[in-house]
């Protein structure tokens, strides 16, 4: 997989530190964890070693995954951004039709996106339709409840 992953410089920056805590503080504890329970005696029958060793593997996962999406990491700026159209990193105000209701949401990458914070992913439904669409435009958008309809009320990059 040689795909850039896009991800805001804060996005980035959350990686970098979830990746500096599992090196620096959790694999240290859980080599101390499995090194305790072994001293517990017959590992066979060690639920302590057990559950300390699938840790362990969590662990080396989440290491090889964090290295391998910061070594893909395209760090974009979205105050750097000059464009009318809805991209990655835009703030979009919308306007539901239906419910009368307005909503901003940034778009993101997959591991920043956080619904509560109105963060979502660009590989989401909504993330995908609004990307390439410009300012009070009409934007239909499939979603699991049925159909949707939005209309752009605002653009921002900051």
């Amino acid at each position: 997989m040689t795909d850039s992953v896009p991800m805001t410089r804060e996005g980035y920056q959350r990686l970098q530190e979830e990746l500096k805590n599992l090196i620096r503080v959790e694999r240290p504890k859980v080599v101390q964890d499995i090194a305790e329970a072994r001293g517990h005696g017959d590992l066979s029958e060690n639920a302590e070693y057990d559950a300390a060793k699938n840790r362990q593997g969590f662990i080396e996962g989440r290491i090889k995954e964090l290295n391998d999406k910061i070594a893909r990491a395209q760090v974009i700026n979205p105050a750097e951004l000059d464009t009318d159209k809805v991209v990655f990193g835009a703030k979009v105000t919308l306007f539901d039709v239906d419910s009368g209701v307005e909503t901003t949401y940034q778009i993101v990458g997959e591991d920043e996106a956080d619904i509560k914070f109105g963060k979502i992913s660009i590989t989401s439904p909504v993330g995908k339709a609004l990307i390439g669409h410009q300012l009070d435009e009409e934007v239909r958008i499939k979603v699991p409840s049925g159909l949707k309809v939005y209309e752009i009320i605002d653009i921002k990059y900051e």
